[in-house]
C-alpha cells in the first residue's frame, strides 16, 4: 500500500528542517552555504513533478526551496546581510552551471547500450526555461527577503519571528507570482496555472510558517557558541 501524499509531504518537511539543522550544527555557515546551493538544484528538479496536495494540484520543490530563504534569515541573524547576500549568488551560480553542464551532457550522442538520455532530456531538457524564470523570481525575491529582514530587525529587533514570517512570506509571493507565469504560462490550462498557484504559495506560506523554531534554535545555538569561544580558559 502506497503512502498518501499528504503524509509524504510532512516527512518531507521534516527531512528537510533535520538537514538544514544538521548542516548549521557540524559546518556553521559553510553547511548553510551548501544547503542553498543543494536546495537552488533539487527545487528545480523536483518542480517539474506535478501532485495533488491537500485536494489542490501542486508542484513539488515548495519545501527544500522554502528552505532556502530559512537559510539565509539565519545567516542574516547569526552573521550578516553580507553573508545572507553572498548565499543567494551562491545559489544562483549553482542553478546556472548545474543547467549549463548538463545541457552540454544531453548533446553527447548516446550509445546503443544507453538507458538513461531519455529520462535526462525529460529532466534537463525543459531547464533552460525553469532555470531562466527560477533565477528571475530567485534573485528579486531572495534580495527583498534579506533586505525586508533586515528592515524589520531594525524596526522589531527583538520579535525574531516577525522578521522570519513576514520577510519569506512576503518574499514568497513575489516569487510565486514571477516564476509561475514564466515557467507555466502556456503550459498548464488557466484552471490548473490558477490552482498550482494559489497552492504553491499556501504550501510555501506552512513550510515559512513552520520553520520559526528552527531559527530560533539556531540563533540561540550560535549565541552558545560564541559565549563558550569568549569564555576564558
Amino acid at each position: 500500500m502506497s503512502l498518501d501524499n499528504n503524509y509524504i509531504w510532512f516527512l518531507m518537511l521534516f527531512v528537510n528542517y533535520s538537514f538544514i539543522t544538521l548542516a548549521f550544527r557540524f559546518f556553521k555557515k559553510e553547511g548553510l552555504f551548501a544547503w542553498v546551493v543543494l536546495s537552488s538544484v533539487l527545487a528545480n528538479i523536483q518542480v517539474l513533478k506535478t501532485v495533488e496536495l491537500f485536494g489542490f494540484v501542486t508542484t513539488l520543490g515548495n519545501i527544500i526551496y522554502g528552505t532556502s530563504f530559512l537559510a539565509t534569515d539565519i545567516l542574516g541573524e547569526c552573521y550578516s546581510k553580507k553573508e545572507a547576500k553572498k548565499a543567494v549568488w551562491m545559489g544562483v551560480f549553482a542553478l546556472v552551471a548545474t543547467t549549463v553542464v548538463m545541457q552540454i551532457s544531453l548533446w553527447f550522442y548516446p550509445h546503443s547500450s544507453d538507458m538513461i538520455q531519455g529520462p535526462l532530456s525529460a529532466i534537463f531538457g525543459i531547464m533552460p526555461r525553469i532555470m531562466i524564470s527560477s533565477i528571475t523570481a530567485y534573485i528579486c525575491s531572495q534580495h527583498f527577503d534579506v533586505w525586508f529582514y533586515h528592515r524589520l530587525k531594525e524596526k522589531f529587533p527583538a520579535k525574531l519571528w516577525i522578521r522570519n514570517n513576514f520577510s519569506t512570506m512576503i518574499s514568497q509571493l513575489l516569487d510565486n507570482i514571477i516564476f509561475t507565469l514564466m515557467a507555466f504560462w502556456g503550459v498548464f490550462e488557466l484552471e490548473v496555472l490558477w490552482q498550482i498557484f494559489i497552492s504553491t504559495y499556501l504550501l510555501k506560506w506552512v513550510v515559512a510558517f513552520l520553520d520559526t523554531p528552527v531559527i530560533y534554535w539556531a540563533k540561540n545555538y550560535h549565541q552558545r557558541k560564541v559565549l563558550n569561544a569568549k569564555a576564558p580558559v
